[in-house]
């Protein structure tokens, strides 16, 4: 299968390894800075003849793959894959799918009509610990779900958002909860039944006043079949990443995933008894070199498969406009002070330019 990848930054490696451990074809690199993808062909022992471009449209056209990924800024995630889905191609699109719900659905919609497949990249769901959870739900070991909560205390610096403008902005990132935090957001709606009835939330910038968004979201979050969830996400830790951890709790269990990146579960508790607690813990210990954790290359293999099967990939569009949704009606909430009813019909990152001062951008 014909691969590309557009933008070589600072998660591209994740997706040239997973594209090498599935033995795609990769047949291009583009990035708006040739010294990125010229990096990647060295570092990975790509042959030295792979097309390079910075122009991700005439890569379409000459190369005219089958599968891309879309790895740049977050503000330019949804006008890429429209282009990329209107020249044929199923997308991989880092999180989160766009940056606001008009775009999501226009990307949604857009594949449909073109027959294409759309992946959001939550990688975390292939976690060995996510997966065992996630088994333990779906046999509905929990009985009723009473609440989860997700939790993300990082770091990240003055460097971090130096390296790379578009950071922090509202335009092309938004903050702590959208770039960082949306992983574990993603999961705890996963898990807790995915439809939700209101939002309350909290946001502010605590530390980093060089940047447009929050470094600091806490929401409440009431789910429709009756269950709450808490989020506390931020990269105000010092002095690095502790933990993202996703905890649920039923009538009948209680579970702890935690580690950097909810790689490892920490507790295991189930009326049923139907497994070693400790067995569990050892099966699903998993130690990432960082928090991006394992999870590209698993979800890789499930998007060709689905491509190949004519099926939805095991987290599509839907989904990543789902916690799309949940991050923006926590910003809105914390913008007016109210309560946000779901579903949102409009909304965007780009709304709540200013509410922090405008940064050093």
């Amino acid at each position: 299968m014909k691969y590309a990848l557009i933008g070589c930054g600072r998660i591209s490696p994740n997706h040239v390894v997973a594209a090498q451990n599935n033995h795609l074809d990769i047949v291009a690199l583009c990035d708006i800075e040739p010294k990125n993808s010229k990096d990647k062909i060295l570092k990975f022992d790509l042959p030295k003849d792979i097309p390079q471009y910075t122009d991700y449209r005439e890569m379409l056209e000459r190369e005219a793959p089958e599968l891309v990924a879309i790895a740049t800024e977050s503000g330019k995630h949804a006008a890429i894959a429209l282009d990329c889905i209107d020249a044929g191609c199923n997308v991989i699109i880092e999180k989160p799918i766009a940056l606001s719900l008009e775009d999501a659905d226009a990307v949604i919609m857009r594949a449909k009509e073109k027959g294409v497949k759309v992946c959001a990249c939550h990688q975390n769901r292939f976690n060995k610990s996510i997966q065992k959870i996630r088994e333990a739900v779906e046999k509905e070991r929990f009985g009723r779900l009473l609440y989860g909560t997700a939790h993300i205390r990082w770091a990240r610096d003055y460097e971090y958002y130096a390296r790379a403008k578009w950071r922090g902005t509202w335009e092309q990132d938004g903050g702590a909860l959208m770039n960082q935090c949306i992983h574990d957001i993603d999961l705890l709606r996963w898990m807790m039944g995915d439809e939700i009835d209101e939002v309350v939330g909290f946001t502010d910038r605590l530390k980093h006043e060089y940047i447009q968004a929050e470094d600091l979201g806490i929401a409440l979050i009431k789910f429709t079949n009756g269950a709450y969830g808490i989020i506390e996400g931020t990269t105000d830790i010092f002095p690095k990443n502790l933990e993202e951890t996703l905890y649920l709790f039923g009538e009948k269990g209680t579970v702890k995933a935690g580690g950097e990146a909810v790689n490892i579960i920490e507790e295991w508790r189930f009326s049923d008894y139907l497994d070693d607690p400790n067995e569990v813990k050892k099966e699903c210990h998993e130690l990432p070199p960082n928090v991006y954790g394992f999870g590209h290359s698993k979800l890789y293999a499930d998007v060709i498969d689905a491509i190949q099967n004519n099926r939805p990939p095991y987290v599509d569009g839907e989904a990543g406009r789902r916690a799309l949704e949940l991050v923006l009606a926590i910003y809105q909430s914390a913008a007016t002070g109210q309560s946000v009813k779901l579903p949102l019909k409009k909304c965007a990152t780009v709304d709540f330019k200013g509410r922090f001062g405008n940064g050093i951008y």
